[in-house]
């Protein structure tokens, strides 16, 4: 890439190189981001294999693969280098075309790829293999001596984890699970997710531990409102029952002043004030 940018004016190349920086530091993470600084080096260098190149990635990364494509073989043409030619069959897929991405597979490009080059482009026939629903063969094309190999090499925790994933998708799930185990061993760095992948087929549930101490307090506090409403709630309901049993005992004190015996039956209550007022005029009299 530096030779290439040796080709431009120093305050050209400078430019394109901060741009292609920027679409390294991005692509994995913020791919959008990545691609939008692959235009600007895209537009400043066309000419540039390397620009192709890294537009290419970025389009790809974003899903983005007729232009991806394009991209892939104008760098192919500048440098005449097979090397892009497995990502260029799966851009075919992407672009639902696993016939095509097949037919690449047996193309002589391939054999001019270095191992890790024939190893991903087996990996991508065996994804068309699975686009057109051929599981089994699938399975057979991954079955090669990079994958029976114990040696750990840059591409194997890939491999196996395609075909561990290719076996539980055809219902060999003892097999799988034996694969994604062999799988964990050579992922050192995390690359995959084989380790949820053997919990998932062993019934195992984790629980999130990253969860926020302030949201555990948001949730106590909440508790401790609901505790108190109810609180509330249960002495407003000893209240109106405690009113219940003193309107009860005031209708039975009332019912004692009727006189059953008159005629009349007329009831005799009386407010606290009357009752005083009686009680002033029986003092007077005596």
């Amino acid at each position: 890439m530096r030779q290439e940018l040796l080709s431009l004016p120093k305050g050209l190349a400078e430019e394109v190189s901060k741009n292609l920086v920027m679409v390294a530091r991005l692509i994995d993470d913020e791919p959008e981001q990545a691609y939008a600084y692959s235009r600007i080096a895209l537009r400043l260098a066309s000419r540039v294999a390397a620009v192709r190149e890294a537009a290419g990635f970025a389009a790809y990364a974003t899903q983005k693969y007729s232009e991806a494509l394009a991209e892939f073989r104008a760098a192919k043409r500048m440098t005449g280098s097979v090397e892009l030619w497995p990502v260029m069959a799966d851009c075919e897929r992407g672009l639902g075309r696993p016939e095509r991405a097949l037919a690449m597979a047996g193309e002589p490009e391939v054999q001019k790829l270095d191992k890790a080059g024939q190893v991903e482009m087996r990996l991508v026939a065996a994804g068309a293999r699975r686009d057109q629903g051929q599981l089994e063969a699938a399975i057979v094309t991954l079955q090669s001596p990079e994958l029976a190999s114990s040696s750990v090499q840059p591409w194997t925790a890939r491999l196996r984890y395609a075909y561990a994933d290719a076996l539980l998708a055809a219902g060999r799930e003892d097999e799988a699970r034996e694969w994604f185990g062999k799988t964990l061993e050579a992922d050192k760095d995390g690359s995959t997710d084989a380790s949820d992948r053997l919990a998932e087929l062993d019934g195992v549930e984790f629980v999130d531990a990253s969860i926020d101490l302030s949201d555990l307090a948001d949730a106590e506090d909440e508790d401790d409102d609901e505790d108190e409403h109810e609180d509330e709630d249960e002495d407003e309901d000893e209240d109106e029952d405690a009113a219940e049993i003193a309107a009860a005992e005031r209708a039975s004190d009332v019912a004692e002043y009727y006189d059953e015996d008159d005629e009349e039956y007329e009831p005799l209550e009386q407010s606290a004030a009357d009752a005083d007022a009686d009680a002033d005029v029986e003092d007077d009299k005596a």
